[in-house]
């Protein structure tokens, strides 16, 4: 038996490139209307396509049945940074972002739907290449699912399987994996569509509606405007913010809507869990900030919800530069950057579902010391928690805060004040994107060194995968027979 099977990874990495050279050619359009150059796209696609294509030529005697979990860990993980590699294509032969690490930084954190930038004028850019920076964000943020339709059904992984590499709580509603990822997209679509026509009613343009949309619908956070959504209308803002709100809803809640479970959309917990830190949290920050001059009662309260749902789904958008608020306002932010949003959504960080374990395993804990004798058992949606599950929870969160804190250190080593590189390795973990310091959501990385960008793009990969998905790949276990 095999350890891995080269053949097999090989051919699935081959798809991948043929589907990124396909994207890559859909942005040719937007510089043909916008009279902007063709050949960073023309160029980009034959480099990704012609591989690709020769690819799936060689590797046609590949018999994807023998594939295996292991090759699976390999695709996933190798895609993620062949996929980066290939985003960085149109930057640097546009000469839009002529540095390699640079560039790779960027498209890194679009794939990723991090959304933390380089770039210090995102508005001089080509029409076309911000168009691309927002696609990375739409594509990265179905990104894991749609990795699954593309090597199943090599890996045979199922419904259940495919989800863990998301989530480790996740729910089977339909017997197929692709039958699922067929419906979860057309939500993902719907959402996209929905929010392009209602932004553009107020003052963006069609193609600025687009761009956003991708990045909110994907909890990414690139903007084509240099202060985010800052210049924006209420409107505008108002809107975003709704549908941030919702894009950090889990799909498969908006599936069993569309199947007429309310329910059981009602009974999900994780939901409710999600709805009430938003709700409470934006309060409290609200009432923390509304001595600022300029907000006031109403204005104070639309920033903080702003804030508050940008960074628990860890979207990144901005309409102020926070860095300037109350230490106490500030430090809530830093504490919401290890949130995240509802599992089966397309945010990052730890998510509201292990949250809720951790605070129900506590809970236990206290009533187990008053009651010594009593089996607790943790329950979620109804369902109880297996020990495995429960300890398999509670060492990813762990393992992340490990993560973190090792992060950090090597942050602070490669020249970052510590405020700058300890919020900094916790959004690029997380996915969220803007920190704290002078990584705040009006500065952006630029300043960064190279070591630090190169870093920083490796958590923000593995945080996105969720951690375990790449360090599996590391551990001896994985290579024995």
């Amino acid at each position: 038996m095999k350890l891995i099977h080269p053949l097999i990874i090989a051919r699935i990495i081959s798809l991948i490139l043929i589907i990124g050279s396909t994207a890559l050619l859909s942005n040719v359009p937007v510089a043909i209307i916008y009279n902007e150059p063709l050949y960073p796209f023309i160029l980009s696609t034959l480099i990704a396509g012609i591989p690709g294509i020769a690819g799936r030529i060689l590797t046609r005697k590949a018999n994807i049945k023998k594939a295996s979990n292991r090759d699976g860990y390999i695709s996933v993980t190798s895609a993620w940074i062949v996929l980066s590699l290939l985003s960085t294509l149109p930057y640097i032969i546009g000469g839009a972002i002529p540095s390699f690490v640079d560039a790779f930084y960027e498209a890194a954190s679009g794939l990723t739907t991090t959304g933390a930038s380089i770039l210090s004028n995102i508005e001089i850019l080509p029409k076309s290449i911000l168009f691309w920076r927002s696609m990375t964000h739409w594509i990265g943020g179905f990104g894991i699912i749609l990795l699954v339709i593309i090597i199943l059904p090599s890996l045979r992984i199922t419904a259940q399987q495919l989800m863990n590499l998301e989530s480790s709580l996740k729910e089977k509603v339909l017997p197929k994996t692709k039958s699922i990822v067929l419906r979860l997209l057309f939500v993902y679509l719907a959402l996209t569509v929905a929010e392009t026509f209602l932004l553009s009613l107020g003052e963006m343009d069609m193609f600025d509606s687009i761009c956003h949309s991708f990045s909110t619908v994907a909890t990414g956070g690139f903007s084509t405007f240099n202060d985010s959504l800052a210049s924006c209308s209420e409107y505008t803002q108002n809107v975003i913010m709704v549908f941030m709100f919702l894009s950090g809803v889990s799909f498969i809640l908006y599936y069993l809507l569309v199947k007429g479970r309310f329910r059981k959309v009602m009974a999900n917990e994780e939901f409710w869990f999600y709805f009430g830190v938003v709700a409470v949290i934006g309060f409290l920050l609200g009432l923390a900030i509304i001595d600022e001059p300029g907000l006031g009662f109403r204005k104070a309260f639309e920033e903080s919800y702003f804030q508050v749902i940008s960074i628990v789904t860890t979207t990144g958008f901005a309409t102020v530069d926070y860095i300037h608020w109350p230490h106490s306002a500030i430090t809530v932010l830093f504490i919401l950057m290890f949130t995240g949003a509802c599992t089966g959504s397309t945010s990052g960080g730890i998510k509201m579902a292990r949250h809720l374990v951790i605070l129900k395993n506590i809970s236990n804990l206290f009533r187990q010391l008053n009651h010594s004798k009593s089996i607790q058992l943790i329950k979620v949606n109804g369902n109880v928690i297996s020990e495995k599950r429960n300890l398999s929870i509670l060492t990813f969160t762990l393992f992340y805060l490990l993560v973190f804190f090792i992060g950090s250190g090597v942050t602070i080593i490669t020249g970052i004040d510590p405020v700058t590189a300890v919020s900094s390795t916790i959004s690029s973990l997380g996915n969220v994107g803007p920190a704290m310091g002078t990584a705040g959501p009006m500065a952006g990385y630029s300043h960064f060194p190279d070591i630090t960008k190169l870093f920083h793009s490796f958590l923000m990969i593995i945080g996105r995968l969720e951690l375990m998905t790449v360090f599996v790949i590391f551990t001896k276990p994985f290579w024995k027979i």
